[in-house]
């Protein structure tokens, strides 16, 4: 699709200082391999290959260091090194690592690489691998952006063939016969008499030589688990109860905390905890940045001692009410900074306004992540260093964040990462950890565990950003011929760095996603995104902006096609310039049988949208019931290229949709005198059981690039379901949640 350049002065300080990094560092630096972190205190008879792989005479370990928040990560990455290595599962163990340059991500540079790119006349590989250069120099390790998969398929496959004949020469080197001779099977190098000698046994002779490099992966047709259903190496602890998470951890002689901060998150202005001081449990009360923390021998009695506080907040810096909040954004569109003109195809102001113009205005509110675990973190402070066990996706972030209250190196912090129970975008932060070595620095040489109760995640939680789109657009001829859509929101990216101590310079690709990057093309075509500046601060979610964006795009392109008297399906295909977006389309459409006419009672809602390379259809089938709306089906087509255990894109594609209509018909977080209004999930519910559709999935591979799934399925949730209930009811929803407007049953 084309797009006209518009550069801005900061997108292209940002796109140049992308682009120079790598003389910036400079050629060394940039080729210079990271260090292994896995050969520091290498035990006797042990041997590490690269940072994903360590054995020794008992025990294979694999390195899976992106986090596990319960999108399968873990049996990913193990898959990936096993297909490989030649290994069975129960042949190893895994483990998330410590954090380290050599995890730096790969993949998210191209979505980096694709905002430079829009907005700068850089082509976006040379933006992408500009950005990929900063990433590797930073020792960038992050989980998020549905990247996970798209950096962990090459690199670990090649960590598993190093692996692999690393054992075979010191095979070689142990029985004298030739690598030729060799080959390997079920964790065992298989000599030609059948001999079997287990990678264990090898273990202290493979130590002792170099590994192998450049071995050629082998032919997808050799594969053994890629792409094949595979019973996921965590489904027995999980369903048995007994898989260890972050809120799980125990350590010995270990405190317990909570903590109450600012629910203005302002300043702590005074408290008054003389109800707490003697509370059966209580062994200290102390205070935090902006709030106040007990520490009792059990949780429960750290919560009862907090409600016994009574605290004085200063005022929120952001506006008290929630009106005030739109009030702000509204006024972006004409006072708010431009973020970007991010699409100009053919676009003038002239021919925008001229003719029959349709118009529409849509909102998008705060959203919580909610996830079943809350936060929680162990931290114990010793006098030399410090140890952290939580669950989180910014391992290196935190080692910072930690050794500027604990005075130690980052080197000195050791992050153990855990499983999470859930995140979705919510372990992204780093303030629960600090808060917890806060407190820990108080009781040195203890471990101290803090947990929030669910109200302080609540209402600790930096949301979802709050968004506007404004639109016209145009028809003629039964056809969509014009679009011009601007977007308001409160800039995403800054505010979640700003908190990490990184500035974000240039635009912030995520206020207009989904929009921008839609894979349609029309004679005029314009996006625009302006800052809402003075608002909550706010978080990445779920899918980030193509959650509002695909919503805002979507219900008003099927505004604009009901306008022109076409069909839903077919206009869109027209509109569609990239084949891989066309048959997810028609596969969807084929898949519902669009075309037939409903059922009395009955209606059809379709959206398409891709984001993080990934394009997804949704049509959404609706019935209308004596007491409200019930969603009947969804089917579901989305194409990531290569997928590697169809069993569990099948569930992450389920669960995606789940989680974007749920919240598009329930969830929203408001403010009142500052605060949060939604405590708990009796205010802020997702779908219920009851309502839940049944989800028709299809996976296609025709994507030339392969991508991640965890995020795409959400947003064209939110927008097919709009339409759909259009469909039945002749009602247009154009903010979100629907439940103010609708009942569902």
């Amino acid at each position: 699709m084309g797009r006209a350049r518009t550069i801005t002065r900061r997108s292209l300080l940002v796109g140049a200082t992308a682009i120079a990094g790598g003389v910036a560092f400079g050629a060394y630096v940039v080729r210079r391999p990271p260090a292994n972190p896995l050969a520091a205190g290498l035990g006797p008879g042990a041997a590490t290959f690269n940072p994903w792989v360590r054995i020794d005479g008992e025990t294979i370990t694999l390195i899976t260091p992106h986090a596990d928040i319960g999108q399968g990560a873990t049996h990913m990455q193990a898959l990936l090194i096993a297909e490989e290595m030649d290994l069975e599962p129960g042949q190893f163990v895994t483990g998330f690592g410590p954090p380290a340059a050599a995890y730096y991500n790969t993949a998210m540079a191209d979505e980096v690489g694709a905002g430079i790119s829009a907005t700068t006349p850089v082509p976006p590989a040379y933006a992408s691998a500009a950005a990929g250069t900063i990433m590797k120099v930073l020792g960038f390790q992050g989980t998020g952006g549905s990247s996970s998969t798209p950096d962990s398929f090459v690199k670990l496959r090649e960590a598993g063939a190093m692996a692999r004949e690393t054992l075979k020469a010191a095979a070689a080197v142990e029985t004298g016969v030739p690598v030729a001779d060799l080959r390997t099977e079920a964790g065992q190098v298989i000599l030609p008499d059948g001999t079997a000698i287990p990678y264990t046994g090898l273990a202290a002779r493979a130590g002792q030589i170099a590994p192998v490099e450049g071995t050629p992966l082998r032919d997808p047709a050799l594969w053994r688990y890629i792409g094949k259903p595979t019973q996921r190496l965590d489904i027995v602890a999980k369903s048995t109860g007994t898989q260890l998470y972050g809120i799980d951890f125990t350590a010995e002689g270990m405190l317990h905390a909570a903590v109450r901060t600012s629910p203005r998150r302002g300043r702590l202005i005074s408290y008054d905890a003389s109800a707490a001081e003697g509370m059966r449990g209580v062994v200290a009360i102390v205070e935090v940045t902006d709030g106040v923390a007990v520490i009792a021998d059990n949780t429960w009695r750290a919560f009862r001692a907090l409600d016994a506080i009574r605290f004085d907040w200063g005022p929120a810096d952001y506006p008290a009410e929630q009106s005030e909040h739109w009030d702000i954004v509204a006024r972006a569109f004409s006072d708010g900074p431009l973020n970007a003109v991010w699409r100009n195809d053919g676009a003038s102001e002239e021919r925008l306004a001229s003719g029959e113009v349709v118009e529409a205005e849509f909102r998008a509110p705060y959203v919580a992540h909610q996830p079943l675990e809350p936060l929680t973190a162990v931290v114990r402070v010793n006098e030399d260093s410090t140890d952290v066990w939580t669950a989180t996706q910014i391992p290196r972030f935190l080692q910072s964040v930690v050794g500027g209250v604990t005075g130690h190196a980052s080197d000195d912090v050791r992050v153990h990462n855990l499983y999470a129970g859930g995140s979705f975008g919510h372990r992204l932060e780093a303030a629960q950890v600090r808060i917890a070595a806060e407190i820990a620095n108080r009781r040195r040489g203890v471990p101290v565990q803090l947990t929030y109760s669910r109200e302080e995640d609540f209402a600790q939680d930096f949301p979802r950003h709050i968004a506007m789109a404004r639109a016209r657009g145009k028809v003629a001829d039964g056809r969509v011929t014009a679009l011009d859509i601007s977007v308001a929101a409160a800039p995403i990216m800054s505010s979640q760095a700003g908190r990490l101590g990184y500035a974000v310079n240039g635009p912030d690709a995520q206020m207009a996603a989904g929009i921008w990057n839609a894979p349609y093309a029309l004679p005029d075509f314009r996006v625009r995104a302006f800052e809402a500046r003075g608002l909550a601060p706010v978080s990445s979610w779920r899918s980030v902006g193509a959650s509002c964006g695909g919503f805002f795009l979507e219900t008003f392109l099927d505004e604009l096609i009901h306008a022109a008297g076409a069909d839903p399906v077919a206009e869109r295909l027209r509109l569609i310039d990239d084949p891989v977006a066309r048959r997810v389309l028609e596969t969807a459409a084929d898949m519902a049988g669009w075309g037939r006419a409903p059922a009395p009672g009955r209606g059809f809602g379709v959206a398409l949208v891709e984001s993080f390379g990934v394009p997804v259809a949704e049509i959404v089938e609706v019935a209308a019931t004596g007491s409200g709306i019930r969603i009947e089906n969804v089917w579901v087509v989305a194409d990531p290229g290569t997928v590697i255990d169809p069993v569990n894109i099948e569930n992450h594609v389920q669960g995606a949709v789940v989680w974007g209509l749920g919240h598009a018909m329930n969830s929203e977080i408001t403010y009142s005198d500052g605060m949060a209004q939604q405590t708990n999930y009796h205010d802020a519910e997702g779908m219920r059981l009851h309502q839940c559709p049944e989800i028709h999935v299809r996976v296609l591979e025709d994507n030339p690039v392969l991508r991640g799934i965890g995020e795409p399925p959400v947003p064209p949730a939110a927008p097919a379901l709009a339409n759909a209930i259009f469909a039945l009811t002749g009602t247009r929803l154009r903010e979100m949640p629907f439940s103010r407007h609708v009942q569902f049953v």
